[in-house]
C-alpha cells in the first residue's frame, strides 16, 4: 500500500523451500567458522594459562591442556564431518526419497486396512441394472 515497488508475484512452495534449505546450510557453515574460531582462541587461551598462570601444576597429567586440545580438535573434527559429509549423504534430496518412501508405504498401509475392512463387512452390492433414467415411469 505505501511501498513505491508494487510486489505481485509471489515465491512458490518450491522456491520456498530451496531458500529454507539454503538458509539452514549457511546457519550451519557459520556455527562451524564461530566453533573454528572459538577452538582456535580457546586453544591459544589453555596454551597460555597453563605455564603462564601456573594452573594445573597439581594435576596428575602433565601438559593437560594438550589432552584438552587434542579432545576439543576430536570435536571438532566431528562437526566437519557433519557438516560436509553427513549433509551430502543426508541432505535434501535423501529426506525427499526417505519422505516418498513413507508415503508409499503409508498409502500401501491404508489402502490394505481398507480392503481389511470392506472385506469383513461385507456390505450389500448395489444393483449394477438399475435404469439410467432418474425419472419416475410415469413422467417419462
Amino acid at each position: 500500500m505505501f511501498s513505491k515497488t508494487n510486489k505481485k508475484e509471489r515465491i512458490d512452495s518450491e522456491q520456498r523451500e530451496q531458500y529454507e534449505y539454503a538458509r539452514a546450510r549457511i546457519k550451519q557453515k557459520k556455527r562451524l567458522m564461530q566453533h573454528f574460531i572459538v577452538f582456535l582462541v580457546g586453544s591459544v587461551f589453555l596454551i597460555i594459562i597453563n605455564p603462564v598462570l601456573g594452573i594445573g601444576n597439581d594435576f596428575f597429567i602433565n601438559n593437560w591442556f594438550v589432552w584438552a586440545i587434542l579432545i576439543w580438535a576430536f570435536l571438532f573434527l566431528i562437526h566437519v564431518f557433519n557438516v560436509f559429509i553427513m549433509n551430502s549423504f543426508m541432505g535434501k534430496e535423501w529426506e525427499d526419497r526417505e519422505l516418498e518412501k513413507l508415503k508409499a508405504k503409508q498409502a500401501a498401509r491404508i489402502s490394505e486396512l481398507q480392503q481389511k475392512v470392506d472385506n469383513e463387512l461385507q456390505l450389500p452390492e448395489l444393483k449394477k441394472n438399475k435404469p439410467s433414467n432418474p425419472l419416475p415411469p410415469d413422467v417419462q
